[in-house]
């Protein structure tokens, strides 16, 4: 399983970094708009940060702006970079011809089961369901994610939940059998931290040779 920060935050991105433990940043144009820049130069700044890998959501209006804005991304740091495409019939027929082409690409906003086996089968390498967002609108959310999950089988084509907003989301987009996780630096802070732990630590200490 892999743990991704899902900021556009230069600053939240260095503190992920010393973690030493996430696999890379995911973004989205509210994310980057948030930073008050062009997409393209925070992707830039983000690459260089990061060890791994960098999702970067097209934005433009049509298949032909967004094959363009793909490229022009994909070229920044060819080893990084990830393609982010939000999900729909287009889209998934532009992905179709990205990934032969060697960029890698992921289908975002994914919220079906059915939407999952598409993106399979255009060999996106991930899919990234909205956690929050199903809990709130779809009928037993879980259950759709454990589906997504099981659609994909053996497929190259991975699980990354996103939209996760508490430990509880978390840990049932774990028990679903979701591969990965991209989450907000201060949930990916909390989740290693507890009560009980650090008064565990106050109690050794009382222990411990001066």
């Amino acid at each position: 399983m892999g743990i991704y920060l899902d900021s556009a935050d230069a600053h939240h991105a260095r503190r992920a970094q010393e973690l030493g433990f996430i696999q890379g940043i995911t973004t989205n144009p509210q994310s980057i708009a948030q930073t008050g820049r062009p997409g393209l130069d925070v992707l830039s700044e983000l690459v260089e940060i990061v060890d791994g890998h960098v999702f970067y959501q097209l934005t433009g209006a049509t298949v032909e702006a967004r094959t363009d804005e793909a490229w022009r991304a994909y070229q920044i740091r060819p080893d990084k970079v990830i393609i982010q495409v939000p999900t729909t019939t287009d889209n998934l027929g532009m992905v179709s011809r990205l990934v032969p082409a060697g960029i890698e690409c992921a289908m975002t906003a994914v919220y079906s089961p059915t939407q999952v086996f598409m993106a399979g089968q255009v060999r996106a390498s991930f899919v990234i369901p909205y956690v929050s967002q199903m809990i709130a609108q779809v009928d037993d959310a879980p259950e759709v994610l454990r589906q997504m999950v099981s659609v994909l089988g053996h497929s190259q084509t991975q699980v990354l939940a996103a939209s996760l907003q508490s430990s509880e989301q978390v840990l049932s987009a774990i028990l679903a059998g979701v591969e990965h996780l991209t989450l907000p630096l201060d949930l990916i802070l909390g989740l290693g931290e507890h009560a009980l732990s650090r008064q565990a630590i106050d109690d050794f200490a009382r222990y411990t040779a001066p």
